[in-house]
């Protein structure tokens, strides 16, 4: 019997459970995965409460790394042995071991780690989407990346500075500002003391940007698109703060004829030549060191509920594991 973390109930970190689970042989098309490590993120905690709606009972976790220990009928480049990273699910990574879906895993390259395969299959990947392809972040442009000392905002911080780009970056104290400079941000703002917008048009010569990457939600989402140049691109793609509700397109032509997106990591690697690109251009640019993986929090797995508390309350930076 392995153990994993799930929930019977939707709400706060208290329903998240320490349970013995079954895990059985995989059947066509799947794998069975002894997870080393699994990645935290702030998905995971909208699918607890219930922002995201899945069916219950339910594992949780989307993201982790480990060594397959069986191979189902039907799947083809994997084999047992074969150390393997995931990041896009199906739901259930809180756990010792599992199954899961073959074509969602990507084979580890020498020289990654588990620890660090944990940390980025899903933050880093959502990373080289957001700045590849919903918006294709170019040489000597300048961007806004909201939570910029998290999980995601340490990552593209870094990739776009390695892409030629200026980046500014929002959080939430000095020691994160401190943190997100260190990763690559040229111009941290402290959003608690000061307002993010007239800083940006300070910095941009009241220009504004081309993109603002936004995970933060409703709280940041108005003065983000004050931000923005004409025909700039708004990319929300987070509810930190809480969903965005009740949007008059017609803000948009107001403020320039601004272009709104609400990507997700799942439709952008639906594709499995899709994952499998997006998981090659990551692994490159940390291989070579563009990109450093910043794991400042490791907790027990069976201390998830704590790992969310401390999530929720904003007291993480960078990445956080969970061990098995």
């Amino acid at each position: 019997m392995a153990h994993a973390i799930r929930f019977h109930e939707t709400g706060g970190p208290e329903v998240l459970k320490w349970e013995e689970v079954p895990v059985g042989e995989p059947g066509p098309g799947q794998i069975r995965v002894r997870n080393s490590a699994v990645g935290l993120n702030y998905i995971d905690t909208y699918h607890r409460s219930g922002l995201y709606k899945v069916p219950l009972p339910s594992g949780i976790g989307l993201e982790g790394a480990g060594t397959v220990t069986a191979v189902g009928p039907d799947v083809a480049g994997i084999k047992v042995g074969d150390r393997v990273g995931y990041g896009s699910g199906p739901l259930g990574a809180y756990s010792t071991e599992r199954l899961t879906a073959a074509d969602r895993c990507i084979v580890l390259p020498d020289g990654l780690s588990d620890e660090t395969a944990a940390a980025i299959m899903l933050k880093g990947m959502t990373a080289r989407y957001l700045l590849r392809r919903t918006y294709r972040v170019g040489a000597g442009e300048t961007i806004l990346v909201h939570a910029a000392a998290g999980g995601v905002g340490l990552i593209m911080c870094q990739w776009a500075k390695h892409l030629g780009a200026t980046v500014i970056g929002t959080v939430g104290s000095d020691e994160k500002a401190a943190l997100a400079k260190a990763h690559g941000c040229d111009h941290p703002i402290v959003y608690t003391r000061e307002n993010f917008t007239a800083r940006v048009k300070e910095i941009t010569g009241g220009k504004g940007v081309p993109v603002v990457y936004d995970s933060v939600g409703k709280d940041t989402f108005m003065g983000s698109l004050d931000c923005l140049q004409p025909l700039g691109t708004m990319v929300t793609f987070g509810n930190a703060s809480g969903p965005v509700t009740g949007l008059d397109t017609g803000v948009l032509a107001a403020k320039g004829s601004l272009f709104l997106t609400r990507p997700t990591l799942m439709t952008y690697t639906a594709k499995r030549s899709d994952l499998e690109e997006t998981a090659k251009d990551l692994f490159d640019v940390v291989l070579r060191g563009a990109v450093r993986i910043e794991i400042a929090q490791r907790y027990a797995l069976k201390d998830a509920a704590q790992a969310h508390r401390d999530l929720e309350s904003r007291k993480t930076t960078g990445s956080t594991l969970l061990m098995p």
